[in-house]
């Protein structure tokens, strides 16, 4: 498209020409961008923002988390409902850990995911944390990123690959 009126641009996607690339492009990554596909753009640096955002989110959250805790327990409303608040706290904790985990290898369903959304609001210092772990060894969901983006590049490798020459050209078999 052209940036002055929006019309089609000729020169963009045209085998040949300087553009924009021909194929399939790369899905984002939440604070990498495509910075993950070639580790550019300070690649390594954001990682390192991630990891320690994420852990010092964490920490402030268990911080709040505990506040919350000593006004129970100031409130004097009983051990049992002390009690149920943190194993709820730490049973969607350890939830949202091992689903924000497991939504780094593969795609999470949209149903079950806006299912799980409260379940995940709880327990936000397990994805919080799932996020750090991650982030120590690659951008977070990387992974799953750079095999449907090389998937969909050998496809798109295939298809253009056949299709060679003039068609109109070719011989006809009698």
């Amino acid at each position: 498209m052209s940036a002055e009126n929006g019309t089609p641009d000729s020169t963009a996607g045209s085998p040949g020409t300087v553009g924009t690339p021909v194929g399939p492009r790369p899905e984002p990554i939440r604070f990498f961008g495509t910075t993950w596909v070639d580790h550019s753009g300070g690649y390594t640096a954001r990682r390192v923002g991630v990891a320690v955002g994420s852990l010092a989110a964490a920490a402030a959250s268990c911080f709040v988390l505990r506040i919350a805790y000593q006004g129970l327990r100031i409130a004097e409303i009983g051990s049992f409902v002390t009690l149920l608040m943190v194993v709820m706290f730490t049973i969607c904790s350890a939830l949202a850990f091992r689903h924000t985990w497991s939504a780094f290898t593969t795609r999470p369903d949209p149903a079950r995911q806006a299912s799980l959304r409260g379940l995940l609001a709880i327990g936000f210092v397990g994805s919080l944390v799932a996020y750090f772990l991650r982030s120590l060894t690659e951008a977070p969901g990387e992974k799953l990123h750079r095999a449907e983006y090389e998937t969909a590049r050998e496809q798109y490798e295939k298809r253009t690959t056949r299709r060679s020459g003039n068609p109109s050209k070719k011989r006809r078999r009698s």
